[in-house]
């Protein structure tokens, strides 16, 4: 009985080290670069603009198969809409196509599940997640071409006027993986790759998106500090 109840205080102390090694609460500041993909509608193509940003994560790891983080991520997320059909009438010309350019910032909040595991300095690791991105149009322009010919010559004429704007939110599912590489016994690197899933945003009123789901890709590197 003694030599029973002396394996199993044995196998609390291993389990209690192994926690202790395994376990890591760290914050992370990083810089990213958002590449987005374009998106196409009946008529509506959306181009986003690939742009930089930066990356807040706070993290917390359990156990290999246990770990999570809550993060904030900012990046510019200019979108330009066109409207590629064309309204012809033998009087005055035709009409299009039409396109608006909308400058806006992005913020997005997650929570994510982590999985991880430690060899010597590095830590590589998986995650998924979701979150709220919010879209936050900063002006927008809209862009109008008319042109039309006749039997001496052909007019083309393009006019810019300013655009309604509205700020959305949409839900956003986060996917990822990269390597904690332990530097200092407090400071180290992380390398990591994170990809974003949502649906293209509405931000000029005079446009509707194109209403597909659309992906961004983040290279994202940093540094991070452990508790």
């Amino acid at each position: 009985m003694g030599r029973f109840f002396g394996c199993v205080l044995f196998s609390i102390v291993l389990l209690g080290c192994g926690s202790r090694t395994w376990a890591q609460t760290d914050v992370a500041v990083s810089v990213l670069g958002a590449f987005n993909q374009s998106t196409s509608g009946s008529v509506i193509n959306q181009s986003p603009s690939n742009q930089a940003g930066f990356l807040i994560e706070a993290r917390h790891i359990r156990n290999p198969l246990v770990g999570y983080e809550v993060t904030y991520a900012y990046n510019r997320a200019n979108q330009s809409y066109t409207n590629n059909s064309v309204v012809c009438s033998g009087v005055n010309g035709c009409f299009g196509p039409t396109s608006a350019i909308v400058p806006a910032n992005a913020h997005e909040f997650t929570a994510d599940w982590v999985a991880s595991f430690k060899v010597l300095t590095l830590r590589p690791f998986v995650l998924a997640g979701g979150g709220a991105l919010i879209n936050v149009p900063v002006s927008g322009t809209l862009l109008s071409t008319t042109y039309g010919c006749n039997l001496l010559v052909c007019v083309t004429n393009t006019t810019s006027t300013p655009t309604p704007t509205q700020s959305e939110i949409k839900a956003s599912f986060i996917y990822g993986a990269g390597v904690d590489w332990t530097v200092l016994p407090h400071l180290g690197l992380r390398f990591q790759y994170r990809g974003r899933v949502y649906k293209a945003p509405d931000l000029a009123t005079a446009f509707s998106s194109t209403g597909n789901f659309t992906s961004t890709s983040e290279p994202v590197i940093g540094a991070f500090f452990r508790f």
